[in-house]
């Protein structure tokens, strides 16, 4: 598969099929009947999975039930999209037992985050594009105006955004162009070393977490640091880590220093405090994308290529 020519799936129209699914934690199931009335005031034809508001420990239903709701979903050509509920642990459990067959010939649009990075990671090895980006919470929680929200509706209609951003102390200027990979830290750093891994030559990787100790963070850094991954990249953008205590200096300073240290000796661009993670700016991000990405003295910038490959149904 040539990872740096990923398909995008067709953008959607008025009146497509998309269908709510959830493949790892389980949701309330006011959430889920929010979510589908916000999704159909973007005139779209909603169902949600036959599974979604399952509960099965903390898992939105057995493995067997969230695999057959998501693989469903997959092999239906009239969906158009698959949206999921939520993160919360338990992607990992249906990485190896998913089939593209169907997929393949009817690519639709997976649009998630936070543990949806394993799903990211897997469509991105397959040759699909997926959308990291708000769910159901943010989604129903959020104003109808959330510039977030409307971001990902433009992106699944076909109007792709420019994002600019705020400058930071720590960022290192430059330009690169290069494919979009990353999400959620803990969940790509399970998947090292499996097939599930992401390619780390001409990626310009982008990391956010949650609930996770600097420690931790930093640990996982240097995994990608000692494995060989950080020297090869094109470029860095730090996210949000968020739901940690901001005062711990367990490592000698605080978290962004830390990292900032850790990917010195790079020569390629290097954002800090990028709107993305578990926040309310947590900006749509197409993965498998193609960008041009730039750290100026002013202003962060990372526009989304055209790609050669848009499956037109």
């Amino acid at each position: 598969m040539d990872m740096n020519n990923l398909t995008y799936p067709p953008f959607l129209s008025e009146g497509d099929k998309v269908v709510i699914v959830s493949p790892s934690g389980k949701i309330d199931k006011n959430i889920l009947k929010s979510m589908k009335k916000i999704l159909e005031s973007w005139k779209l034809k909603v169902s949600v999975g036959k599974y979604a508001g399952n509960s099965s420990a903390g898992y939105a239903g057995t493995i067997r039930q969230r695999l057959i709701d998501l693989q469903s979903a997959m092999d239906n050509e009239k969906i158009k999209a698959i949206f999921c509920s939520r993160g919360g642990y338990g992607v990992v459990h249906l990485l190896d037992k998913l089939d593209f067959t169907k997929f393949a010939q009817h690519p639709k649009w997976m649009i998630g985050f936070s543990d949806i990075s394993a799903l990211h990671n897997l469509f991105q090895k397959n040759g699909f594009a997926s959308l990291h980006a708000p769910m159901g919470r943010h989604l129903v929680m959020e104003s109808a105006d959330d510039p977030c929200s409307l971001y990902l509706k433009d992106i699944l209609f076909g109007n792709i955004p420019s994002y600019t951003c705020e400058p930071h102390k720590l960022n290192r200027k430059g330009t690169a162009q290069g494919i979009l990979r990353g999400g959620n830290m803990a969940v790509l750093n399970g998947l090292r070393g499996t097939p599930y891994d992401f390619p780390a030559e001409g990626t310009i990787l982008f990391l956010e977490d949650v609930g996770e100790k600097p420690h931790a963070i930093e640990r996982m850094m240097y995994n990608l640091k000692l494995g060989g991954v950080l020297e090869k990249l094109s470029g860095l953008i730090i996210g949000q880590f968020t739901e940690y205590n901001v005062e711990d200096r367990s490592i000698g300073k605080d978290l962004y220093s830390a990292l900032s240290d850790l990917v010195k000796e790079y020569k390629y661009p290097v954002s800090f405090n990028f709107p993305v993670g578990h926040v309310a700016n947590n900006l749509p991000l197409i993965c498998g994308a193609e960008v041009d990405f730039s750290v100026g003295k002013k202003t962060v910038s990372l526009n989304f290529i055209p790609p050669q490959t848009v499956i037109d149904e």
